[in-house]
């Protein structure tokens, strides 16, 4: 039995019971259709731009320095609408749909970190003339971590968001690990699983994640699954789960490299807490840390005041 293999047996036993348990709901599936297109934040617009040879969607509003917002999986550039019309009097922010999400052209490769990481920097070269502020949540956290070491002239400033620097996630559901991890790297199995389900496995796992389980509406989690659902969209998300051991490997790769810019990490009590900050204590010599106590994976939504409020602080110090 392959390695592989094997460690989706055991690290995901918890999944293939969840996988059984969603088949007896109804299948809610939307494909991404532009005529369904959600509102864009007030004074915002939508563009599209060929940028490191692919295709990719961004949304854009305000005026000021420039932040670029990189969601995480399962979501879209919509997660952030939100903070974009609470910052948008300050700063001009951009949110980006990542590679094969959202509007962004899916490719049949090139979802590991540093490769998104060069789609950022692409992005920055387009929007904001090679420089701007970087925030990242979850999978989105992962390539502005990366981004950062390889191009940090481009990062003016860093804001990681509830993630995880990669090599340093437990997926080993044996000892206390996120089954979904396996889950979701196995090869074919989670498309199998999902077919027909999108929204409900992506409402499922959203609601398992957030300390409030409401602050992720219901509009917001069918906005992410009419795109999840459409042809590939699964398979682009689960991408990014399956790019992890080479993600790990180009961190170690970095060694005992700083990040000289100034960082903030926020998380969320009941997200990764504290594992983010003790991560970057040792690479980060201007770090600034803080959590959001009464929120989960999510904290954009869970906490929009706390966070808002300490992204505009770091932002404009």
């Amino acid at each position: 039995m392959k390695a592989e293999r094997r460690a989706f047996l055991v690290g995901s036993s918890h999944a293939i019971l969840f996988g059984s348990a969603l088949a007896s709901a109804a299948a809610q599936s939307v494909a991404a259709d532009d005529s369904m297109a959600p509102p864009l934040p007030r004074g915002g617009t939508s563009h599209f731009a060929q940028l490191n040879g692919v295709k990719l969607h961004y949304v854009s509003v305000g005026s000021g320095p420039t932040v670029i917002l990189l969601h995480g999986w399962p979501q879209t550039w919509f997660a952030w609408r939100g903070t974009m019309e609470r910052l948008s009097s300050r700063f001009r922010c951009v949110a980006l749909d990542l590679r094969g999400l959202g509007l962004s052209e899916r490719t049949p490769a090139g979802y590991d970190k540093q490769t998104i990481a060069a789609d950022v920097a692409a992005l920055i070269d387009h929007v904001a003339d090679g420089r701007a502020h970087v925030v990242g949540h979850d999978m989105g956290g992962k390539a502005a971590f990366v981004l950062a070491h390889l191009q940090p002239r481009k990062v003016e400033k860093l804001v990681l968001v509830d993630c995880l620097v990669p090599g340093t996630e437990n997926m080993d559901a044996r000892r206390g690990g996120a089954w979904h991890y396996g889950f979701h790297m196995a090869p074919e199995i989670p498309e199998t699983l999902t077919r027909g389900r999108e929204r409900e496995y992506i409402a499922a796992q959203i609601r398992a994640w957030s300390h409030r389980k409401d602050a992720v509406t219901e509009a917001a989690i069918s906005e992410f699954a009419r795109h999840y659902a459409s042809a590939g969209g699964m398979t682009a998300g689960f991408a990014y789960y399956r790019a992890l051991r080479d993600d790990a490997a180009r961190v170690e790769s970095f060694g005992g490299r700083k990040l000289e810019m100034p960082v903030l990490a926020i998380a969320g009590r009941y997200g990764v807490g504290t594992k983010l900050a003790d991560a970057l204590g040792p690479r980060a010599p201007n770090l600034t840390a803080v959590i959001a106590e009464d929120s989960g994976h999510f904290v954009a939504e869970e906490a929009p005041d706390f966070f808002c409020a300490q992204i505009e602080r770091f932002l404009a110090a």
